[in-house]
């Protein structure tokens, strides 16, 4: 993080006119969520004197169409964004000054007028299952074995789905959505053997113990931007995106640059499973995994690139061309 200068007057412009405090904060009204903005606002008050204040900033819970609709995939609804949506009209239509996201439920291309102001420290990027009483107890070697033949896992996502059903063409899928605390009440109910979570959302929440597996990002891929809280900003209000993005984390930026590229390059809908998961070496160098696969599991193709941090947009770029050259024509239709 650079340091952050005091504000002597309100950063940014509402209007092109000057701001006052409070500074407005859109975020999705989820019990994570809420941590992630407060958890943000804690870090920009300790780096800006002017916004430490109580009264500092102002919460505005805004309530998505991936949050009200929670019988479908996104992708039958809409597509990937919907977490956004609303959120992105309240800050160009001047509601909030800017809003907090869980990063990989922003659009690869945002709308015109808003930018992605700053990104924190990554969080652990891996997939969680939470197993259910009908489950064992899962061996390092094989873990995937405690989940009983023909049993039903939860999850909302065409990414999880294929790579466990490669792994485990035995299981069955089928949808689960709501909150962690809604899903885990599900497995303990037995409406499902197990279930997928982000091991980034269990140990923000505290709830870390409940990951019965947590599996390696080679194994199974993450989707692009997972464990990383990114911050929005109408790209008018310069004076804020500078303040904002004084505070970043430099790591969380480039990984989150070469993955959302290759994603990008992809044009990946919710209905196209692809994982993305990039490290930057102590050298500098990034290595970057993309994968493309079938939903039923039936295809899968994993491909890993090297690069310096600077050319991070390019590899990510390069990978998803070889991505979408290599896999067949009806994965990404």
């Amino acid at each position: 993080m650079r340091p952050v200068r005091s504000l002597d007057t309100p950063a940014a412009s509402r209007h092109g006119r000057g701001q006052t405090l409070p500074l407005r904060v859109g975020t999705r009204g989820s019990p994570l969520a809420l941590w992630q903005t407060r958890h943000f606002l804690s870090i920009v008050s300790r780096f800006c004197p002017v916004l430490r204040d109580a009264k500092a900033f102002d919460e505005h819970v805004i309530s998505t169409e991936g949050d009200r609709v929670q019988d479908r995939r996104l992708a039958d609804i809409g597509g990937k964004g919907l977490f956004a949506k609303e959120i992105h009209e309240a800050l160009l239509d001047g509601q909030v000054d800017f809003a907090v996201h869980s990063l990989k439920d922003l659009e690869t291309e945002l709308p015109p007028g808003i930018v992605l102001a700053c990104l924190l420290r990554r969080e652990d990027p891996r997939d969680a299952i939470v197993l259910g009483p009908v489950c064992g107890a899962p061996d390092r070697r094989d873990p995937l074995a405690c989940i009983p033949h023909g049993a039903l896992v939860g999850t909302a996502s065409v990414r999880r789905q294929s790579q466990l059903l490669h792994l485990r063409p035995d299981l069955r899928c089928e949808i689960i959505r709501g909150n962690i605390q809604t899903r885990l009440g599900r497995v303990r109910n037995g409406d499902f053997a197990a279930s997928f979570l982000a091991i980034a959302g269990l140990k923000r929440m505290g709830l870390e113990r409940e990951a019965g597996i947590v599996l390696d990002p080679e194994t199974v891929v993450p989707a692009a931007g997972q464990g990383i809280v990114g911050v929005t900003v109408r790209a008018r209000d310069t004076e804020l995106h500078e303040l904002l993005s004084a505070i970043e984390d430099r790591e969380a930026r480039v990984v989150a640059t070469a993955e959302r590229a290759l994603l990008g390059a992809l044009d990946g809908s919710c209905r196209t499973p692809i994982g993305a998961h990039a490290r930057l070496g102590t050298d500098g160098v990034v290595r970057l995994t993309g994968l493309v696969a079938r939903a039923d599991g039936s295809y899968l193709l994993r491909h890993t690139a090297e690069g310096p941090a600077a050319d991070a947009a390019r590899l990510g770029r390069a990978l998803g061309e070889r991505l979408r050259r290599e896999a067949p024509a009806d994965i990404l239709t």
